[in-house]
């Protein structure tokens, strides 16, 4: 068997069991079962039954026992929340992302109108300019993202910044997701009406508005999601306003 051929396997194998602890098939403390169980059940050698428990061992997953064999991570309940590329695939899944983050984005959008200092007002500036002026796709989603990560920054608290941090990119739905099939003139629509939206709730933010820039916040995302919704539904071009 070639090694990527092994690698491959092995990945799978780490998908498959992963489901399985984190539905709950096998909780934290129950014991992984033997190398021979698998290595039947799954098709797969010893080898690549060995490089999938290193994984799981590597991510915390999984502790071994001398003499006794692998058992799932008493940490392993504690594993942390993710949100990963593959998710954010289909526009359902872009929906459940973007329903999650109208509570945060409103919150934080006000906690920034508060707390906001001249730095924080530079940096989303330039995050806009850098939007406005984007002929390329990649560099506006970039800089859309970075313009969330500000007023993340602007609220003076850590948790929204790592959490921001932490989604990244996923911040902003995939425009491939949403605008194939579409001709170039929608996205030029689309990214007006987002400009739009980030003007406006920029301007409530530097006039520290809490309640305006609020309602910004939550409107911007609302919007966004009954797009996506109109598109799940197959109803018109989901970059109209």
């Amino acid at each position: 068997m070639s090694t990527t051929k092994a690698a491959s396997l092995a990945d799978e194998l780490v998908r498959q069991l992963e489901r399985r602890i984190d539905s709950g098939e096998l909780p934290p403390g129950s014991r992984f079962p033997t190398e021979k169980a698998i290595t039947d059940s799954a098709g797969v050698s010893r080898t690549v039954v060995r490089e999938a428990f290193a994984r799981l061992a590597a991510k915390g997953l999984l502790e071994s026992r001398r003499g006794s064999g692998a058992y799932v991570s008493e940490g392993a309940r504690y594993r942390a929340f993710q949100v990963t590329p593959d998710e954010m695939r289909e526009v359902e899944d872009v929906i459940k992302l973007l329903e999650m983050r109208m509570a945060l984005e409103t919150e934080m959008a006000g906690l920034a109108a508060q707390r906001r200092t001249d730095e924080d007002i530079a940096g989303m500036r330039e995050c806009l300019d850098r939007m406005a002026a984007a002929a390329d796709m990649d560099v506006s989603v970039e800089a859309d993202a970075a313009f969330h990560a500000m007023i993340a920054r602007a609220t003076r608290n850590d948790y929204y910044s790592r959490f921001m941090d932490f989604l990244g990119l996923r911040l902003v739905p995939r425009r491939a997701v949403y605008l194939r099939d579409h001709p170039e003139v929608s996205h030029d629509v689309y990214a007006r009406s987002i400009q739009r939206d980030h003007e406006a709730i920029f301007a409530a933010i530097v006039a520290g508005d809490p309640a305006q820039s609020r309602r910004a916040a939550r409107r911007h995302m609302q919007k966004s999601l009954e797009r996506h919704r109109q598109m799940q539904a197959g109803l018109g071009d989901p970059t109209g306003t």
